[in-house]
């Protein structure tokens, strides 16, 4: 099945249901089926081919959404650039897959031979034919170009095809969020080119209407989720956090009942606090951008297991392996390996990285972890971002969330600083509420972690460096402390 023809069954169920909604403006199921079907057929009047690569550089809204499933229905590849990111990010990644076009919303192109800002997308939009678009692609070629964190080098692209799309979409609807209802919202306050845009397509399957904000700001995802009586909304944990920063004046009017989280751990503290605030009504997904979102899940109701991201979607196999590719029985730490109709298909242009990826067959997703005798899992850490620190190996995770156990911590980041004695000094920078002191936060430490765990030093900052998908970069923490230190500023 192509995703174009998901689509128009939708626009055939729900008809003029609202589908869409971005301010004041609403799409129908109908309405989104023929204005993706005119771009779309715009674009290859343009003299653009199926399989080419499109970068998409826009902010969360309807034409961004427009602009992604026209691509999927004109056979084209969507590559999803996020806006938080900088110009020389964009630059490289549209470097790395030659892309041949870029549709954005900056005030000048990045030089692409189609290049298409938003003014002129708007035109393409309204003129272009009303048609069935419908360009059909082999499942297994590309449909949409991903990219890697980045955290250890150059951010790889990843090529996902149909049939991972397909596999991602099922397994949320078998496991995920298998109860979605036609006429229910969904408040998507993260960047829709990231992991909430994963649940637009479960969501259209569903009939259910796709709230979008255009920029998230804790108060006003308050205010909307109960003026809009949202349903079911997708958080980075950050967000989390500074939503429960905010007064609780429209609670009252919420009619949240599936709050879903990923794409970085959560802390006990801050997923306690959220269910005694909303109620038991939260879900974790894990996955990465090889794997995306689908590797296992947490239920609301498995939630006591504490640190746990879950068992293994229905359709996919997870085990651990040690340095030597052996698998490991329940207890045993070493790397998360997977495989599934899910996964990338490969790394555009980087044979020698696939091939590393997937030795023996499993994607080796470099988290470390463990499985209990449940068959629950639990991450550890990234196997790069492990410390050792007087011989003992630290994983930086396990610390940050005994510091974000001390009321008033809001943000933790772990990072080792280099020590001829310890090999990786530990060292915490945090945000916090005010009142909060480095003082106290480490006797409280002292209290929860063995010596070599506990940070030798720590700081306190207005904020931590994040990424567009609202991850807190460790790796920038650590160049900004090295930075400081070297140059002899506090």
């Amino acid at each position: 099945m192509q995703i174009g023809a998901l689509i128009r069954r939708a626009a055939l169920q729900f008809k003029d249901a609202p589908c869409l909604t971005e301010g004041n403006r609403t799409l129908s199921f109908r309405d989104f089926d023929r204005l993706t079907d005119q771009l779309g057929n715009a674009l290859l009047a343009l003299g653009l081919k199926p399989g080419d690569r499109v970068g998409v550089l826009l902010p969360n809204g309807i034409d961004c959404l427009i602009a992604y499933y026209a691509l999927a229905k004109n056979g084209l590849v969507r590559v999803g650039l996020n806006i938080r990111e900088t110009l020389d990010n964009h630059k490289y990644k549209l470097g790395e897959v030659s892309a041949r076009g870029l549709i954005h919303g900056l005030d000048q192109g990045l030089g692409h031979e189609f290049d298409i800002p938003l003014s002129r997308l708007q035109d393409l939009i309204q003129t272009g034919e009303n048609k069935v678009c419908a360009v059909d692609r082999p499942l297994d070629a590309p449909y949409r170009l991903g990219f890697t964190g980045g955290t250890t080098g150059n951010a790889k692209a990843v090529t996902l095809t149909t049939r991972g799309e397909l596999a991602e979409l099922a397994a949320f609807l078998a496991d995920f969020i298998p109860d979605l209802t036609q006429g229910e919202t969904f408040l998507h306050a993260s960047p829709i080119s990231h992991a909430s845009g994963a649940f637009f397509l479960p969501g259209l399957a569903r009939g259910i209407r796709h709230l979008v904000m255009t920029k998230f700001e804790p108060a006003e995802f308050l205010e909307l989720a109960a003026r809009e009586k949202a349903t079911h909304t997708f958080l980075v944990p950050t967000m989390l956090a500074m939503i429960l920063e905010q007064p609780d004046t429209h609670d009252s009017k919420l009619k949240l009942r599936g709050i879903y989280y990923g794409a970085s751990p959560i802390s006990p503290n801050v997923l306690t606090r959220g269910e005694q605030r909303f109620g038991r009504i939260f879900s974790q997904t894990y996955g990465q951008a090889e794997s995306p979102m689908v590797i296992t899940y947490l239920g609301p109701k498995d939630h006591d297991r504490v640190g746990s991201c879950g068992r293994p979607y229905s359709f996919v196999e997870v085990g651990i392996v040690d340095d030597d590719d052996r698998f490991l029985p329940a207890g045993g730490v070493g790397e998360i390996v997977c495989r599934g109709p899910q996964l990338m298909s490969h790394y555009w242009n980087r044979p020698e990285a696939t091939e590393k990826a997937f030795r023996n067959g499993w994607l080796h997703t470099g988290d470390v972890g463990r499985m209990d005798e449940d068959g629950f899992f639990y991450i550890l850490d990234r196997k790069n971002d492990m410390l050792i620190s007087g011989g003992f190996n630290v994983y930086p995770r396990e610390v940050e969330e005994v510091l974000q156990e001390f009321p008033g911590v809001i943000e933790t980041a772990v990072v080792g600083l280099p020590d001829e004695k310890w090999g990786d000094r530990l060292h915490a920078v945090i945000t916090a509420r005010a009142g909060v002191t480095v003082e106290d936060v480490l006797a409280f430490a002292k209290t929860k972690l063995a010596g070599y765990k506990m940070p030798r030093s720590m700081e306190i900052w207005p904020e931590l460096p994040k990424s567009g998908a609202n991850k807190i970069l460790r790796r920038a923490v650590r160049d900004r402390v090295v930075a400081a230190r070297t140059s002899g500023r506090p």
